[in-house]
């Protein structure tokens, strides 16, 4: 088959590789433009255009899809089926129109839960015990489309979304290479989506990985496990910020935000007589490391509060 890809983070590269593996004919390769990467602000490609370049596929970065002139690019590439993971923009009608075997979209969830942009991050913050990956026709809707193939698997207790990232990212791409072979059979049976039981999944924010320590600990630690790849779960100590990459609720009582403990980890009480015990974390300036490691160097008494910026120190 003719295959146009459209991708462009990490989780797409399983993808475009699987389908190069399998000896698809990929005409074209569709990602978002470079962008700024890093303190010193590099213009970087991103992870699907390196791999296209590598296997020398044609590479496009359009700004927008909606112009006359990119759907004419995309129609003389012809595409029998366009191959959608993780792309980053919603496809116009026209686009959506061309391939004769439809555009296929791959997706971190079981749809019609968490729609959008961020499924596996709300899949860990709602404390959600399983979730999978769909393939699905496009349509003009934010992941709406007939669901044509899902793959089901459980979320581990410790589990990150990095992890479930490279994970799910595998899954895509399986799943995918089985759907598009059903599609060229004509074998694949698409069933309508039960909007009334949709949820959604909107962009995650830095601001949102902010610890509120008056929330209770349990909710808390579900929030570091899916900020741990970005932004990263974070407060404030000293007024200095202090990433959090690996925490777990306990039962404790004090007020929200003190320091209980800081002799081995750092225990920090919150909401509903709870407390967080702080494992893996980052001071701002310094490296990642253990908090009794941190401790060492930076010793914190009990009842010091935290989550305040600027508090000198």
């Amino acid at each position: 088959m003719k295959i146009v890809f459209m991708g462009t983070p990490d989780y797409a590269v399983p993808t475009l590789q699987a389908l190069l593996n399998d000896g698809q004919e990929i005409t074209g390769v569709f990602c978002q433009p470079d962008k700024p990467v890093g303190r010193k602000q590099i213009l970087t490609s991103p992870p699907v255009k390196q791999l296209a370049l590598e296997h020398g596929l044609p590479v496009f970065q359009p700004t927008s899809l909606k112009n006359d002139e990119i759907v004419e690019l995309i129609r003389s590439l012809q595409p029998d089926v366009i191959v959608v993971v993780a792309y980053g923009k919603i496809l116009p009608k026209a686009v959506l129109d061309i391939p004769p075997l439809g555009c296929i979209n791959g997706h971190g969830s079981l749809l019609p839960r968490y729609r959008g942009a961020s499924p596996i991050q709300w899949a860990l913050l709602n404390g959600e015990k399983e979730t999978g990956v769909t393939a699905m026709y496009m349509d003009e809707g934010m992941d709406t489309g007939d669901i044509l193939e899902t793959v089901t698997t459980s979320i581990g207790p410790a589990e990150t979304a990095e992890d479930l990232f490279n994970r799910l990212s595998v899954l895509t791409a399986d799943l995918m290479i089985q759907t598009i072979h059903k599609a060229d059979k004509g074998t694949l049976q698409p069933q309508k989506q039960q909007d009334d039981q949709a949820t959604y999944a909107p962009i995650i924010r830095k601001e949102m990985a902010y610890l509120d320590f008056r929330r209770p600990a349990d909710e808390l630690a579900l929030a570091v496990r899916a900020y741990h790849g970005w932004p990263v779960a974070y407060t404030f100590i000293d007024g200095k910020r202090l990433k959090v990459y690996e925490a777990l609720a306990e039962k404790a009582n004090g007020t929200p935000g003190t320091v209980l403990e800081s002799d081995q980890d750092l225990l920090v009480a919150c909401g509903q007589s709870t407390a967080l015990r702080l494992l893996t974390v980052q001071l701002e300036g310094g490296k990642q490391m253990t908090s009794s490691a941190m401790l060492k160097g930076h010793p914190v008494a009990v009842g010091t509060r935290l989550g305040e910026e600027n508090t000198g120190g």
